[in-house]
């Protein structure tokens, strides 16, 4: 998987004592994000990893939300890692799980999260502002992945900007999806019908399109 543009800590944000980075975006976006889970995740129970779950605060405040569901997240990034980990700590939550390095480009993935004492199928996969930076076989993966592992009417749910009919929902998209491109090819802001056709392929069917701060999109599958 690709790494981020940048790392979290190294983009304006801070760090925290005991190596709890913060994410500028998490204060702007996570309220939101909740909103959303609430509809799909509330009264029920089981397990859900984050893919690319960067600082970690996002998967704190899912696991305070959702007492009942274990929290798995997951990173590529040391650092990250280091400060998921710090935050896990810190919050002294008893249903969110250490980080495990996932690679989400191998659709395998889920095998290898089991091998490593992870569940054996999962409610749902979350994963935010992963698929639009990251080569487009890290998309690949993730969905067919996610397809692999969760459970029968379990979810996916990614968060993030996407272009819709081939368009973008923003100009400050359209200039933000030039200036990954102009990075690296192989990374861009992503077609929702894209998106959709590869969870077809895995079995899911788009349920959800949430509008979101910043033109972003939830986008919420559901296992057929």
């Amino acid at each position: 998987m690709a790494e981020y543009i940048v790392e979290f800590g190294k983009d304006g944000g801070s760090r925290q004592t005991g190596g709890r980075l913060d994410a500028p975006a998490f204060h702007r976006n996570h309220q939101a994000i909740l909103a959303v889970l609430e509809r799909h995740l509330t009264g029920k129970a089981g397990d859900v990893v984050e893919v690319g779950s960067g600082t970690g605060q996002h998967v704190i405040a899912f696991a305070r939300q959702f007492p009942d569901i274990a929290w798995w997240p997951s990173d590529l990034n040391e650092n990250h890692l280091a400060s998921i980990e710090a935050w896990r700590q810190h919050s002294g939550l008893s249903n969110v799980r250490s980080a495990r390095g996932i690679d989400v480009s191998n659709p395998a993935w889920g095998d290898a999260l089991k091998a490593d004492g992870g569940p054996s199928e999962l409610l749902a996969v979350f994963c935010a502002n992963v698929v639009h930076i990251a080569p487009w076989r890290v998309a690949e993966g993730l969905v067919a992945g996610a397809g692999r592992i969760t459970r029968r009417h379990g979810m996916l749910i990614l968060y993030g900007p996407f272009k819709r009919g081939g368009k973008h929902t923003a100009d400050s998209n359209a200039v933000f999806d030039a200036s990954l491109r102009q990075g690296n090819p192989e990374w861009g802001v992503r077609d929702v019908e894209a998106i959709e056709r590869l969870a077809d392929a895995a079995g899911f069917s788009l349920i959800e399109i949430a509008e979101m701060p910043a033109n972003n999109l939830t986008l919420v599958f559901a296992r057929n």
